[in-house]
């Protein structure tokens, strides 16, 4: 209850008493506001004592973290907002051997202020000089019309930025920079792709893939957890020089568009060098074309986008499908008097090579009557599942961006005339990387292998294909096709080289085919009698002019270079040249 300051019964005392009655309401209200100053004194000094406990609490929280963190390990810290600071840092890429083929070099941006210019004409003037392919008018103009901040060059030399620095003007200004830089040049052009800048501060850049495998493997690369862990490769960068070196001077001998060449390891899939002409520097990577032809860029990757129907060199995988079931073996005689009818489409060889031919002698004879009659046994749908079994109905898992949009090129119905042509390399489209992979699944002992770039101490096996056997069988026709085939020019000593050619003609962008163009291609295996590695080379519009009449096929054109790169990287490889012992040809592999 609230006291009232006049209670009537002391006023009436105090009237009795001849005292003044206001005393009292003076009294009463000097100890109302004593007792309300007393209890506001309680509330305060109540939360002071609490604030005081948050701030002794907070202390003790601070400096139990902060020893906690003077007693670990240092490390850096890590941004985990989705707006983080831009991360340069980009993982080396290397060869099987620990060489560098991609890495990053420290540089620096230039850019301005121009409203902290001195004098901005002079300024112009001088940056012309120093970088010729830019106007120093347009400088000028940029320099004037207002604006707080423009990029000059995105990268600059050592000598450029010393040369900017000596002009003294303090509103140009520079910013730190790592920049991708390939080393070996045009080496592995297609394989690495490039690099370029993404987002972009003045004190830093991010680097990103723009193709091949630095775009593939882009996330692996710019992880921060991998910045130190160089991506290993599974090519050999000595290899590779010596591949460039022989598919270049043979593209110029044999006067071809373009040319292109894999060498794959037949037990793991490896590729250990792949090579595609013309090239291009991934250190001044050229802009794509904007009209014609994709196929005519120095960018397109005709190793692994170049799908082309390969011809004769896809017979032995037509007859390995047909030893494996059992319908054929080696000595097996087939009839080969023609032309083969299927309706309107006549089948023929080359030359007349008989009635009849036995098995081998239709692969080293490349009789396509003989291989379609072999493929009449198999039938579409069985021809069908074995080239899917070895990957040549879909695109390549190679780690190249360009490898998933290279698909091979189906008849829209499998029909009989279908599974013919095709059992002889017409009517289907692959890349040479295709036929690569499907020559070292034949022929390491009959097991399914991926083709990969990246460098792997103990693959998987993959499923079997075909049997030892056939494998062996399907090695030893490829052997008879150098020894007395149509590739006796793909003969290197000691290596005993095995190998099928295939003569396509080109097909028109338009539709149908041209009369004097073909793509020549020799799949080839080395050595024979125990597999170790594919080399497959096509060349583009090839013409061999020695001779009073130029002849195109890859027996004249493919075959001779490809037996060049195998007499130059068989010994990079490894491979000691064959010895006779006793009527017997061994191989050895040289220590390393």
């Amino acid at each position: 209850m609230r006291t009232p300051l006049r209670p009537l019964p002391r006023i009436l005392e105090a009237r009795a008493r001849g005292e003044n009655p206001d005393a009292i309401e003076r009294e009463n209200l000097r100890l109302r506001r004593e007792s309300q100053r007393d209890r506001s004194r309680q509330r305060a000094e109540g939360r002071l004592t609490v604030l005081g406990m948050f701030f002794v609490c907070a202390f003790l929280l601070i400096g139990f973290r902060m020893g906690a963190l003077a007693a670990s390990e240092p490390e850096e810290p890590r941004l985990l907002a989705s707006a983080s600071s831009i991360s340069a840092t980009r993982a080396d890429i290397v060869d099987r051997n620990g060489r560098v083929l991609a890495t990053n070099l420290a540089t620096h941006s230039l850019y301005a202020h121009p409203q902290d210019m001195v004098d901005p004409e002079r300024a112009a003037r001088e940056l012309g000089r120093i970088f010729p392919d830019m106007d120093a008018e347009a400088l000028l103009r940029r320099f004037t019309d207002g604006r707080k901040f423009m990029w000059i060059k995105k990268t600059i030399s050592p000598e450029q930025r010393q040369a900017v620095h000596d002009i003294g003007e303090p509103g140009l200004l520079f910013g730190p920079r790592e920049m991708r830089l390939y080393p070996n040049g045009r080496l592995a052009a297609h394989i690495l792709g490039g690099a370029s800048f993404g987002r972009e501060g003045v004190h830093s850049a991010e680097v990103i893939g723009v193709a091949g495998i630095e775009k593939a493997l882009d996330e692996r690369l710019r992880d921060p957890a991998h910045a130190h862990e160089p991506l290993r490769l599974s090519i050999d960068l000595t290899v590779q020089s010596a591949m460039r070196r022989v598919l270049e001077g043979g593209m110029k001998l044999m006067n071809a568009k373009g040319a292109a060449a894999v060498l794959i390891e037949v037990d793991t899939g490896q590729i250990v060098s792949m090579m595609s002409l013309p090239d291009f520097d991934p250190n001044d990577r050229p802009r794509p074309l904007t009209a014609g032809d994709a196929g005519d860029s120095p960018l397109f990757n005709r190793a692994v986008q170049g799908v082309y129907e390969l011809g004769s060199a896809m017979k032995i995988v037509t007859v390995a499908q047909a030893m494996e079931a059992g319908l054929v073996n080696p000595s097996t005689t087939i009839e080969t008097k023609g032309p083969l009818t299927w309706g309107r489409f006549r089948i023929r060889d080359f030359r007349n090579y008989g009635p009849e031919l036995s098995v081998t002698n239709v692969v080293v004879k490349s009789s396509n009557i003989g291989t379609a009659r072999i493929a009449m046994m198999i039938g579409a749908e069985r021809q069908r599942a074995f080239l899917d079994s070895l990957g040549l109905l879909q695109p390549t898992p190679v780690e190249l961006i360009e490898a998933a949009g290279a698909a091979p090129l189906l008849p829209p119905r499998w029909s009989e005339i279908s599974t013919m042509t095709i059992s002889y390399g017409h009517g289907l489209s692959i890349s040479p990387l295709h036929l690569a992979a499907a020559y070292a699944s034949l022929l390491n002992g009959g097991t399914r292998v991926t083709p990969t770039l990246l460098a792997q101490d103990a693959p998987d096996p993959g499923p079997r294909v075909v049997s030892e056997t056939v494998s062996e069988a399907a090695a030893s026709m490829l052997r008879q096709v150098v020894v007395r085939g149509t590739a006796s020019f793909g003969e290197v000593e000691g290596y005993e080289v095995g190998g099928k050619t295939g003569t396509a003609d080109k097909p028109k962008p338009s539709g149908g085919y041209y009369d004097e163009k073909v793509i020549a291609t020799f799949a080839s295996v080395f050595p024979a009698s125990d597999p170790k590695y594919v080399l497959v080379l096509s060349l583009d519009e090839p013409e061999e002019t020695s001779g009073e009449e130029p002849r195109r096929t890859a027996g004249w054109t493919a075959v001779p270079v490809a037996a060049e790169v195998i007499r130059r990287v068989a010994p990079l490889l490894g491979l000691r040249p064959a010895v006779e012992q006793d009527g017997e040809t061994l191989l050895s592999r040289a220590s390393n």
